[in-house]
């Protein structure tokens, strides 16, 4: 090691030392996998992010765990593929693409599909971009060369075989069916890209006549304007109120269609009348009801929610605006007589916000029982799906076993365009690869995919999937872990895992670490409207990504929500500052030492024996740790032995042989600090990488980079127990004596007598062991280690175990002068006692302050009193 090796800045700079790495990574191809088949390959793929803007706090957090993963297991000695992406995220982007043009005047449908798609392009190049630049700036270690988006080719050429595949076994279809229908963007909406929220709406009481003019049946509903087109009026079978009435007609009121009244099972006979409208075309139990009695479907609204020609004098008006007007209309005419306050669940776009339409239309959808059914029963076998922590695997089973038909066609133009062409003439339909061969006379499907219907082949189709002999394929798949949030079990894992067992027979991955959502102090969702959200490219322009990733590593257990702290993160750069510094001293007291002169079999000391017991002691409990997911306890686990253990003890230990004289022990101090900072750089490098990769290139070390340094193995043959207990011991006395200075306002620069009396041979030995240690961090200018000694008067005490400690008073502080000070200081105290007391035993104060008020003054009597009573014991102390 040269001096200029040895030369680390006086501060700690992330901007400098992060900039510097990454590039120096990715140039030397550290990330990327080797694919030899010569290593066990361990292999993580990134759930892509979606290119419609800039990553949040929730992606550096799920990149964050896999990069920990990565960097563990390329450490290892795993052949580790991390295999970056994007999502095209089809009607987000295209609803951002069309914000943008609308800025520039524009639309769409003037622009045409092509150059619509065009544009849309230029936006992905341009969002890719910033998400690259955030991954650098997060410094993951991700493998560029394999990075994948879900519209390339070999992704589309995945999605037409799955597909092809899935219509061909009949899993398929197209037809007519009631799906959420967003009226904003005009697409079909699967139902888990549904919100519900509670809303106050009303429930509208109509009298609809009979035809033979002998009465009226009563019906009630939230969404009057669809009574237009209703075709028929329900009732229970078994309903003695209206079995006279069951196949009879109504002259529904408006349009004066006249309607049946039809019996169904499926009528409530104690909700409301006991009769229902039913409208096929605009509910999706209706349209059920409607298939059982052969009903018409008529729908009087358009895919804008205008209501059409099938609303007579409605035609034209927005769906809300026809409700008013109809409302006031059926008021007038004596049909609606009721309108009652009533709380519901009404669904909300996802996307754009828009109240949803159930809404009749002609989709393609995927037949889900078949397919759900296999991964239901994955889970009783051995190779199942582990989900850490368990209990989502009920949330997982729960919704696969209450499946529904997936509605996967989008009215969109960005995304995979099913692959089904239909002759101009003919109206044959074609379902394959390609289009036919004579493409001029026909015109393909003009819908595009769900986003989550390319995004559930991930885990293969990134792979070179269906080119089954692809070296990819056959080394990386099944992948190991999958890092995601809870909320997208639904949208996201599920359809993995099935589509993964039906096309490749195996699992997509082994593990499914899950994780909640970043929330801010309060535990609120971060949300524009609240205007709490944080961006993690600021938290790293001023503190680092070190700190960053180590908080977003150990804030939480997983499953759990994280709440954002920003006093969390400056602890986190101050634990950087602190690593730094230990870092700094120990390379300016080593000399020229070199890795290859590095011994650790010479003559060590106590404390070198201790630090190399914990250390050995950190690396076996970490790796398990890692190896489980626990990530909290890692950080918590590293952070006391390089805090605690290495800077505020070992480092202060070594300090006498390292400024001794004894030429072979400074040798061998110096390799144990080396040898203890090197591996503790290594256990933390996952989650710290760039500080410990700077520090590493300082330290005597063997190879080009700590990215691919080898993981620490632990030494049992370096661990001595019977050092933990001298160690233990020492740090129990020394930890007394300075809360004693602390107390009785003896500076530590003040030499005292220090005796002590130990019970046994062990511990007077122990003590003996560890005596140039009592007296360097005691700064006891006398001290006696006697089992017979006499108690000296005037004293302070503490009682150990194992062991009594004095220290006698006299020619430590000035007794009267001491008493004198506690005694003021008592007074004070008694003032501050009365004072609280007597709030707390006024009533009106106890009924009328709030209840944080009176836990705080309650908290004040506790101190007051426990201070009082210590400050007593010292003044009788003194006067004994």
């Amino acid at each position: 090691m040269t001096e200029q090796h040895t030369k680390m800045p006086t501060k700690y700079d992330p901007r400098d030392t992060e900039t510097k790495w990454y590039p120096y990574w990715t140039e030397q191809s550290y990330f990327e996998a080797e694919g030899s088949g010569k290593k066990e390959p361990f292999t993580i793929v990134i759930p892509p992010p979606n290119v419609t803007g800039r990553l949040h706090l929730g992606h550096a957090w799920d990149t964050t765990l896999q990069d920990i993963l990565s960097r563990l297991k390329r450490m290892q000695g795993y052949d580790t593929l991390w295999l970056p992406g994007m999502d095209h995220a089809g009607i987000a982007t295209q609803a951002k693409v069309e914000g943008r043009l609308k800025e520039e005047g524009m639309d769409r449908h003037e622009l045409g599909r092509e150059r619509f798609l065009e544009k849309t392009w230029e936006w992905k190049e341009e969002y890719a971009e910033f998400i690259r630049q955030q991954w650098a700036k997060l410094g993951l270690s991700l493998d560029y060369s394999r990075e994948r988006f879900t519209l390339d080719e070999g992704l589309s050429t995945a999605v037409r075989e799955v597909f092809v595949s899935l219509y061909n076994k009949g899993l398929i279809y197209r037809g007519q069916y009631i799906i959420n229908w967003d009226p904003d963007t005009q697409t079909a909406l699967s139902d888990i890209e549904v919100d519900y929220k509670d809303v106050q709406g009303h429930f509208y009481h109509m009298k609809y006549p009979l035809k033979d003019g002998s009465g009226h049946i009563e019906v009630a509903t939230t969404r009057p304007e669809t009574m237009l087109g209703d075709t028929a009026v329900a009732v229970h079978p078994e309903d003695e109120r209206y079995n006279h009435l069951i196949g009879q007609t109504v002259v529904l009121p408006v349009i004066g269609r006249e309607i049946e009244i039809i019996a169904d099972e499926y009528v409530d006979m104690e909700f409301g009348s006991g009769a229902v409208k039913i409208t096929p075309a605009h509910d999706p139990n209706d349209f059920e009801m409607g298939n059982r009695h052969n009903l018409e479907r008529i729908l009087v609204m358009d895919e804008s929610g205008t209501m059409n020609k099938n609303a007579a004098r409605y035609q034209g008006l927005d769906r809300f605006e026809c409700r008013t007007q109809l409302v006031k209309d059926l008021q007038e005419d004596g049909v609606l007589f009721e309108i009652e306050a009533h709380e519901h669940s009404v669904g909300h776009s996802e996307r754009s916000g828009a109240v949803v339409e159930p809404y009749l239309s002609t989709q393609w959808f995927v037949k889900m029982k078949p397919l759900a059914e296999q991964a239901v029963n994955l889970q009783n076998q051995e190779e199942k799906v582990h989900f850490v922590p368990d209990r989502f695997e009920k949330t997982y089973l729960h919704w696969l076993e209450n499946i529904r038909d997936w509605c996967i066609s989008r009215q969109l133009w960005w995304g995979h365009r099913i692959p089904a062409w239909y002759h101009k003439e003919t109206k044959e339909m074609h379902v394959g690869h390609t289009a036919p061969s004579n493409p001029e006379e026909w015109e393909q499907d003009e819908d595009v995919l769900d986003t989550w219907f390319s995004s559930a082949l991930w885990p293969f189709s990134t792979m070179g999937w269906p080119d089954r002999e692809d070296s990819d394929f056959q080394l990386f798949y099944p992948t190991n872990v999958l890092v995601t949030g809870y909320d997208i079990i639904f949208f996201w894992v599920s359809r993995m895992i099935f589509q993964g067992l039906e096309f490749t027979g195996q699992r997509p991955f082994k593990d499914v670490l899950i994780h909640g959502l970043v929330r801010d102090a309060e535990g609120r969702k971060m949300s524009k409207s609240l205007g709490n959200g944080v961006d993690p490219m600021d938290v790293i322009d001023q503190y680092g990504a070190d700190a960053l990733r180590f908080f977003l590593a150990t804030g939480t257990t997983p499953g759990n929500d994280l709440r954002f702290h920003w006093e969390k993160i400056e602890a986190n750069w101050n634990f950087a500052n602190k690593i730094w510094n230990a870092s700094r001293f120990a390379l300016m007291n080593m000399g020229n030492l070199a890795y290859e002169d590095m011994d650790l079999n010479g003559d060590k000391t106590i404390a070198d024996r201790w630090i190399l017991t914990r250390l050995e002691e950190t690396i076996r409990d970490v790796t398990r740790l890692m190896d489980n997911y626990e990530f909290g306890e890692v950080g918590r686990l590293l952070y006391n032995f390089i805090w605690d253990d290495v800077c505020d003890w070992y480092i202060e230990m070594a300090k006498l042989p390292l400024y001794g004289d004894d030429e072979a022990a400074r040798h061998t101090t110096r390799s144990v600090l080396a040898h203890v900072l090197e591996q503790t750089m290594r256990l933390l490098h996952p989650i710290m990488p760039f500080i410990t990769e700077e520090i590493w290139q300082h330290l005597p070390h063997d190879g080009s980079s700590i990215t691919v340094a080898k993981w620490p193995a632990a030494d049992e043959s370096r661990m001595d127990p019977e050092s933990v207990e001298d160690v233990d011991l020492l740090k129990h006395v020394i930890r007394s004596v300075r809360n004693t200075r602390a107390e009785m306002n003896v500076a530590p620069s003040k030499e005292i007598d220090l005796q002590m009396k130990p019970q046994n041979d062990d511990v007077q030995k122990r003590l003996e062991r560890g005596r140039t240690y009592l007296k360097r961090f005691s700064n006891s200018g006398q001290l006696t280690i006697d089992p017979a000694l006499k108690v000296p008067e005037k004293s302070v005490s503490h009682v150990l175990s194992g062991a009594e400690l004095y220290m006698p008073l006299a020619g430590l502080i000035d007794l009267e002068e001491e008493i004198a000070r506690l005694e003021k200081e008592k007074e004070k105290l008694d003032k501050e006692v009365e004072r609280v007391q007597k709030k707390l035993e006024n009533e009106g104060f106890i009924q009328k302050a709030p209840e944080n008020v009176v836990a705080e003054e309650r908290e004040k009597e506790k101190d007051y009193m426990e201070k009082r009573e210590k400050v007593t014991a010292r003044i009788q102390e003194l006067k004994a």
